[in-house]
């Protein structure tokens, strides 16, 4: 079976949280509260097990397109809805002790909520920060990429509540093709900013199973430079260990034997 994925492309998105409203509904995610704070439209601040999907509002004093004259006054604002990456190479799987983290045939990266036992190691493991523990239950929840809907060949409901296709679900290997040509429209038009984020499969994560067209870098969305999984040197570190172990080991009965 095909890796389904979302390309989010930001120049699209109007800022609308439909995504985040399907989100909550479908998946029956807690109301986590209206936290206007007067310096944002964003009143969710970010991932967390009752915000799955996330609008982030970026305000920057930079001009919407370069005939603009007055640089001091124009601002813009940058508009991205976050969402848990499914990484190809996913640090939250490795450090499950349960097992309630597991792959989806969908090549997407599921709890399971009966099987977790909120140890909570996935939280710290997790690049993006995405992980998040309920209160109320001590479990994590996260993003699910809709298990439930694509099992019946439905499309994510973020996906389908988008009026304007600024999140767009599908075949992984498509969608990286789709986000490549949007690419080199958005710089045929003048936009030189547009890059993509994510998708590369030979980046520290394996490549994202949803990744992002942004229109400036990474950080200003909020989204770390250089994601790396953190569990990829356990291998090396465990080997190194054991050597360790063994060479103190050895020393010990040495000076055992050279005492008797």
């Amino acid at each position: 079976m095909s890796r389904m994925g979302f390309f989010t492309d930001t120049s699209l998105c109007i800022g609308c949280k439909a995504c985040e409203v399907a989100c909550k509904e479908w998946n029956q995610v807690p109301e986590d509260g209206l936290d206007f704070t007067a310096m944002s439209f964003d009143n969710t601040k970010g991932l967390s097990a009752d915000s799955w999907r996330h609008v982030a509002f970026i305000e920057q004093r930079k001009p919407v397109g370069a005939s603009q004259a007055n640089l001091g006054s124009d601002f813009r604002w940058l508009m991205s809805s976050d969402v848990c990456k499914h990484c190809t190479d996913a640090a939250c799987l490795d450090v499950c002790p349960t097992g309630a983290l597991f792959r989806t045939e969908f090549g997407t990266v599921v709890v399971q909520q009966d099987v977790c036992n909120g140890c909570g190691y996935c939280v710290p493991a997790c690049p993006y920060g995405v992980i998040g523990k309920r209160e109320q239950d001590g479990r994590v929840w996260k993003c699910t990429l809709c298990y439930d809907r694509l099992g019946v060949g439905m499309e994510p409901a973020c996906a389908k509540a988008c009026p304007t296709n600024s999140i767009q679900f599908g075949e992984l290997e498509e969608l990286r093709v789709r986000a490549g040509g949007r690419v080199e429209q958005l710089h045929q038009a003048g936009v030189l900013d547009a890059r993509l984020y994510g998708h590369d499969p030979s980046d520290g994560v394996g490549g994202d199973g949803a990744f992002f067209l942004l229109l400036d870098e990474p950080e200003v969305y909020g989204l770390p430079p250089g994601p790396h999984v953190t569990t990829r040197e356990l291998p090396r570190m465990w080997r190194n260990a054991a050597i360790a172990g063994a060479g103190l080991m050895g020393a010990v009965c040495a000076s055992l034997l050279g005492r008797r």
